[in-house]
């Protein structure tokens, strides 16, 4: 099953609703923070259990949370790129369902590991990744737009590159672990659907 939108009006809603509110969240963060205003921004970003500055609203928040234009722009675009097939494969809630177990599961695991803020849509990203992959794992996915592999190649190459770097733990400022979580908390989402395919969750 592919999907190909003839534009932003054509997205299914709960795509284009995320990437609306990822858009907006990013401007107005780019705004307070011009206005000296951290305090806001950091407390909407996601802290380590340890830190002492953990909230549990976080655990939704730093999903909307983007550190710069290029972390907004390819979070989107696996968003778009990813999410449009699962919405349409899916329904928008069960979509909607999956975006943020995966997201709030990759939170949960970052928050486990002391360290700084984490923001961003990647946990989640990586979920629909290796949904995508799972469901249609023959598909082919062009790596760097120019070399086709099919996707179920290219996400366990990507999990295994994110649990090298994460393990060890190169000074990358990249949240490895909250992208595994995001595809660990995915993977058993999907297992428990295909054993209970007729449950409301």
């Amino acid at each position: 099953m592919q999907y190909s939108p003839q534009g932003f009006g054509m997205l299914p809603s709960a795509v284009k609703h995320l990437i609306i509110i990822n858009i907006i969240a990013y401007l107005g963060t780019y705004v307070l923070e011009r206005q000296g205003m951290f305090m806001i921004t950091n407390s909407l970003a996601l802290w380590s259990f340890a830190s002492g500055n953990f909230h549990i609203w976080q655990l939704v928040t730093y999903m909307f949370m983007h550190a710069n234009f290029s972390h907004l722009f390819f979070n989107m675009f696996a968003l778009w790129m990813f999410g449009c097939v699962l919405e349409n494969y899916w329904s928008t809630r069960r979509f909607l369902i999956y975006y943020f177990v995966c997201g709030i599961g990759a939170g949960l695991i970052n928050a486990l590991i002391p360290g700084g803020l984490t923001v961003g849509a990647s946990g989640a990203v990586y979920g629909l990744l290796l949904a995508f992959a799972m469901l249609f794992p023959n598909e082919r996915i062009y790596l760097y737009f120019l070399v086709p592999i099919k996707a179920k190649w290219f996400v366990i190459g990507y999990a295994v590159l994110e649990l090298m770097q994460g393990v060890l733990g190169t000074a990358d400022h990249v949240a490895h672990f909250a992208h595994l979580g995001g595809m660990l908390f995915g993977l058993l989402l999907i297992l428990y659907w295909r054993k209970h395919p007729y449950g409301r969750f």
